[in-house]
């Protein structure tokens, strides 16, 4: 999540002609917690002093306004800061000892912003330092707000519209983020969400709301999924959540969080993004069919993609309990059960 906006750009945005609303064929479904109140953060106070001198330093003096980041499922430091002259950042930080993992992906999604395409609705990296034992990030703050769910039919145009300029924008990847090596969703699938078929073979227990669903067709559609995401090309985001946009002030959407920027198929994220618009009531099959990253994908890739996501959800909610948010295990639940009631719907169980 992230505030100053980046400059504008005058690249036509692809929009996705708007979703329809079922007409009360079924009820909305929101999260259990808020996407925007699910992080347990430290605050500016819980930072040492030395890590709080330096980052003062950054933006001109001790901060006027520290406004903590409510969403996501770390707990990193994540905060804008206003300096005593209206300098604004937004920060990430974590300690080196006791939080490498978020260190190490902070510092990748530097990497990764720092070599994205010109002109996309993304925040740029400003600086980054390490103090007192902690490694701060510091990136362009954008003024907006996390969409509300249910989703407004004009917000979800918008994240739609912005997917569609990156997804557009990665179809050949940029020879600049070739040199990262990231890593291949098929590769990911194969060891960290395909789970039907742990499931079948007994390895897993049958997740709670999966009770009576055809496991064995489970099990041949997420299986699907790394071949389909073998043969594309281009790059996916990896991580496309309500909490992860941001709305600004002229009703554009902005996409924040690219740790985990992979290569594979533009289509597997954007089913991710309508899990909320199917919660929500909307019509998120004609959205997905009509948006232009979906243009060429399997006949079946929806539904392939959402076997995946309810079996990584659902096995991850059944996992025990998480130091990183209280709520990450309600959440996936909830998102598990979204995309098994969506790949239900479509498949007449």
């Amino acid at each position: 999540m992230t505030g100053s906006l980046a400059e504008p750009t005058d690249a036509p945005v692809r929009r996705a002609p708007p979703v329809r609303q079922h007409g009360g064929v079924r009820a909305i479904s929101l999260p259990p917690v808020p996407y925007g109140s699910t992080a347990v953060r430290p605050g500016w106070a819980d930072l040492p002093a030395g890590l709080r001198d330096a980052l003062a330093a950054r933006i001109g003096g001790p901060p006027a306004a520290v406004r903590v980041a409510g969403g996501g499922f770390t707990g990193g430091f994540a905060a804008v800061l206003t300096g005593p002259t209206g300098e604004r950042a937004f920060v990430k930080a974590a300690a080196l000892h006791g939080q490498r993992h978020l260190v190490d992906w902070y510092a990748h999604e530097a990497a990764i912003l720092a070599r994205l395409p010109a002109g996309l609705p993304v925040p740029r990296p400003r600086w980054a330092l390490t103090e007192s034992g902690w490694y701060a990030l510091a990136l362009d703050a954008i003024d907006g707000h996390t969409p509300r769910l249910p989703w407004a039919p004009a917000e979800l145009d918008a994240a739609l519209a912005t997917y569609a300029e990156v997804a557009a924008a990665l179809a050949g990847p940029p020879a600049e983020l070739a040199t990262l090596r990231l890593p291949r969703l098929a590769d990911l699938a194969r060891d960290d969400i395909l789970w039907w078929g742990e499931v079948a073979a007994g390895r897993e227990p049958l997740p709670e709301p999966a009770a009576g669903a055809p496991l064995a067709e489970l099990v041949a559609l997420e299986s699907r999924l790394p071949g389909y995401a073998d043969a594309v090309p281009g790059l996916t985001h990896g991580d496309l959540r309500v909490d992860n946009l941001l709305i600004d002030s002229d009703g554009r959407a902005w996409l924040c969080d690219w740790p985990w920027l992979c290569h594979g198929p533009a289509w597997f994220d954007l089913a991710g993004l309508l899990l909320t618009a199917y919660a929500s009531g909307l019509d998120a099959d004609a959205a997905f069919a009509a948006h232009p990253a979906a243009a060429g994908a399997p006949g079946d890739a929806l539904d392939v993609t959402l076997a995946a996501l309810a079996g990584y959800f659902l096995t991850g909610a059944a996992s025990g309990p998480s130091n990183a948010s209280p709520h990450l295990r309600a959440h996936q639940r909830w998102s598990g059960e979204q995309a098994l009631g969506w790949l239900a719907e479509r498949q007449g169980w």
